[in-house]
């Protein structure tokens, strides 16, 4: 009986996975030793940045993160002098989380070494290959909802 294995060149999972990683780490490395934050920090403050006043389960739905992380990355931020909280008046059990001055100054340090790398990882490739790429992650994005109903289906019957 043969065995079906992975071709880990092909299999598209694994290749995000693999990217995802190791892109995550590299940048970890960097904002960890320059600014004292990590990878999941700066995904949340680059995310407060663009929506100046937003929940941890806004946060958890768009970045895709787990609330434990949200949570823990928050109080980072929090403690760096980085993000302030405050009651949120249409529901008294959520914080409002907004970047701090501090906040949106590191930010801005932070994104030009994010574009950068994002500039070298994407160097060989041509503007029709990056819109081309873009447009195909995007439909992954749409995709994925429909994958995560698929999934919870699938634990509904057991």
């Amino acid at each position: 009986m043969s065995r079906r294995v992975l071709d880990l060149d092909r299999y598209i999972p694994a290749a995000l996975t693999q990217l995802g990683n190791k892109w995550a780490r590299g940048s970890s490395q960097i904002y960890l030793t320059r600014f004292g934050i990590g990878i999941n920090e700066w995904r949340v403050l680059s995310l407060l940045a663009i929506e100046s006043e937003t929940t941890a389960n806004r946060i958890c739905a768009v970045i895709g993160m787990d609330k434990a992380a949200v949570g823990r990355s928050l109080e980072v931020l929090k403690k760096g002098g980085y993000a302030s909280f405050k009651s949120n008046n249409k529901d008294g059990r959520s914080k409002l989380v907004a970047p701090t001055k501090s906040g949106l100054a590191l930010h801005d340090k932070i994104i030009k070494i994010a574009f950068k790398r994002e500039k070298l990882l994407l160097k060989n490739f041509s503007e029709a290959e990056i819109e081309t790429l873009i447009a195909l992650l995007n439909r992954m994005r749409t995709n994925i909802v429909q994958l995560q109903e698929h999934d919870n289906e699938a634990l509904d019957s057991d």
